[in-house]
């Protein structure tokens, strides 16, 4: 009788002859595969996000005479989207889409599209503003990621956000990188070197940390928004939940604290910002701001929290109820 050899002690199988090489092969197929459809998906969610905002601002500036419109609009259209299609459209999302389209308007869209056909001729104003465009059309405009276009609409500069939007297409940066740029304040730094083109070559070169793999490319949070696929959980939902056990939460943040609201809007001066969570401390006397992030902490996170609270500190504040 043949004693059978427990599995944990079986020699494992010999390699066929050239399987490194097939093996090898077919991994950078499927890296390039996904790479592509990121960048296919990435195109047509930037040009539809695009269109919608367009669609916002007409809506608006058709109804701006009416107290309260816009904001009304944002929040009907966000939860009927919502319903409708999933995550990816919070009140703060389709803000990002509006101000996509201001920062990119008509007109520009229009010479792009006029250029790249190798037409080059001019178009006339009433032409730009009738004129639709098809997603195929305006996914040829776009060619960095919507996450790319989302940390550029932080630069306030309209200078530097062309600067570095040019450089990421120029140099192919990543958003991590693109993000790092910004933060280190890479346009000043390069506006007041004597030698500005070693500087752009120097900042052209990727650090590890600004390496993207085509899984991470993938499972970009708005990638998977946009195609309603689920992967563990969005800040959106960490917020339902801690809404949820609110009383817990409550007592995690310690004493003094009062909830006041959930995507609350506060005007800072002349500005409107939209916070997560929005907590009185009584003792202090003081609101606190809540902002709620998955993963790492970026540069445009921080940017994102410190702006508002430091205007605070010397502004009036207003919320919306």
């Amino acid at each position: 009788m043949t004693r059978k050899t427990p599995a944990a002690t079986r020699k494992p199988a010999a390699l066929p002859a050239g399987y490194a090489g097939i093996h090898g092969g077919i991994v950078e197929l499927l890296d390039a595969a996904r790479q592509a459809a990121a960048r296919s998906v990435n195109a047509l969610m930037t040009a539809s996000y695009w269109e919608i905002g367009r669609r916002i601002v007409e809506a608006e500036q058709k109804g701006r005479r009416r107290a309260g419109y816009g904001e009304q609009l944002m929040t009907r259209l966000s939860a009927d989207l919502t319903e409708r299609f999933g995550r990816g459209f919070s009140p703060d999302n389709l803000e990002n889409m509006r101000r996509f389209f201001v920062a990119y308007p008509l007109e520009a869209i229009s010479e792009t599209l006029s250029r790249k056909s190798g037409e080059g001729l001019p178009i006339e104003n009433s032409e730009t503003v009738s004129r639709k465009f098809d997603l195929s059309e305006l996914a040829q405009v776009f060619t960095l990621p919507w996450s790319a276009y989302v940390r550029l609409l932080s630069v306030k500069d309209e200078h530097a956000r062309q600067f570095y939007e040019v450089e990421a297409l120029r140099g192919g940066w990543s958003v991590r990188q693109l993000d790092r740029q910004i933060g280190s304040q890479f346009y000043e730094r390069t506006a007041l070197s004597k030698d500005k083109a070693a500087m752009l070559v120097k900042g052209s070169v990727a650090q590890p940390e600004d390496a993207v793999t085509p899984n991470d490319a993938i499972k970009d949070p708005y990638v998977l928004e946009f195609l309603d696929l689920k992967d563990e959980y969005s800040e959106s939902d960490l917020e339902a939940a801690l809404i949820q056990r609110l009383e817990d939460f409550l007592l995690e943040l310690g004493e003094g604290f009062t909830f006041v609201g959930r995507q609350r809007r506060l005007r800072i001066d002349q500005t409107w910002y939209r916070v997560d969570l929005l907590f009185f401390h009584r003792k202090l006397r003081c609101l606190v701001i809540i902002d709620l992030k998955l993963g790492s902490l970026t540069h445009a996170d921080v940017g994102q929290m410190g702006n508002p609270p430091a205007k605070a500190l010397r502004s009036e504040v207003e919320f919306s109820r």
